[in-house]
């Protein structure tokens, strides 16, 4: 009896069956690997960054490529869930979140199947996991590369409920512990590079967590370094620099700050200190020993979120 002949495929040139499967695989893998800038390339990758790690309570409009509908992305969404649409009745308005439940490694990646899922779905709909599965497109191919983010913080979830809507107890309940749980938050540094969030963390403690843009790492670390050598990496009488932390493949330095002085009193501070980095950044001249001594000090306090 002859042998059946195996299905025609269609092979990528010069490979056998074998080495397809293996080269298929292998693109898979590399789809989901974590990207170590996964908001990069974005004009709004700091603001991005800032909303994901820092801000307890904020929405920004985005525009979508090829979808009408007004989208926001928003911090957290009732039960942590990773999207949903408005019913008509109350706008339609689609938000997607970027502080979620169920996530992969790779944020700019759930963002972009949570943005290609709203430009899919219809009014009512509710997106649970935003786990990216590699069927989503580029982030780029969605959002433009050039746009800034318009970011309105709040200090409740109210925004959650459209005005004249019912709720049922559950999502009321959400947002009951949500109120709970968020502490005062505000936007500064209007005019600063990157962005920053001032917070109030009770106990007697206020920050500001302020996420400088793609810069290159050793460069800002000698320049931090620098302005601290000088006695000035500070906000001001009463504020002191705690250190960095490291997340999505930017730099955010943390200034501890006194919770009763007004959070919008720093802007000239905040742009005094982001003067001075953006000349030391560009001073490729050796550090000095206390500018290492500086720098090995703001190294040993390093936190990477992510």
């Amino acid at each position: 009896m002859a042998k059946k002949k195996k299905k025609q495929e269609n092979l990528p040139e010069g490979m056998s069956r074998r080495q397809a499967k293996l080269a298929a695989r292998a693109a898979e893998r590399a789809a989901l690997e974590k990207d170590p800038r996964p908001f990069g390339g974005l004009a709004a990758e700091a603001s991005l960054i800032a909303l994901q790690e820092f801000a307890p309570s904020a929405t920004a409009p985005l525009k979508v490529r090829g979808f009408d509908r007004d989208v926001y992305v928003a911090t957290v969404l009732p039960g942590a869930s990773a999207a949903l649409i408005r019913e008509d009745e109350f706008g339609g308005n689609a938000y997607v979140a970027l502080q979620v439940q169920s996530h992969s490694h790779n944020p700019g990646r759930d963002l972009a199947f949570a943005l290609n899922w709203v430009k899919n779905n219809k009014p009512g709909a509710t997106l649970e996991s935003t786990v990216a599965d590699g069927t989503e497109p580029a982030l780029s191919e969605l959002l433009d590369k050039d746009a800034t983010l318009d970011i309105e913080v709040y200090q409740d979830f109210s925004w959650w409920i459209p005005e004249g809507a019912t709720t049922n107890a559950q999502v009321a309940q959400s947002m009951q512990a949500a109120n709970d749980s968020v502490i005062e938050a505000h936007l500064v540094g209007e005019s600063i590079t990157g962005a920053a969030f001032w917070a109030n963390a009770g106990g007697g403690k206020a920050y500001i967590r302020w996420v400088r843009p793609a810069e290159e790492e050793t460069a800002l670390l000698n320049a931090l370094a620098r302005v601290a050598a000088r006695g000035e990496l500070n906000l001001g009488e009463g504020t002191k620099f705690a250190g960095v932390f490291r997340t999505h493949g930017l730099i955010a330095p943390v200034f501890d700050l006194d919770p009763q002085v007004a959070f919008d009193s720093y802007e000239a501070e905040l742009s005094r200190v982001d003067e001075a980095l953006e000349k030391e950044i560009h001073n490729d001249a050796q550090l000095d020993s206390e500018e290492r001594k500086q720098l090995e000090n703001i190294k040993s306090r390093q936190v990477t979120l992510r």
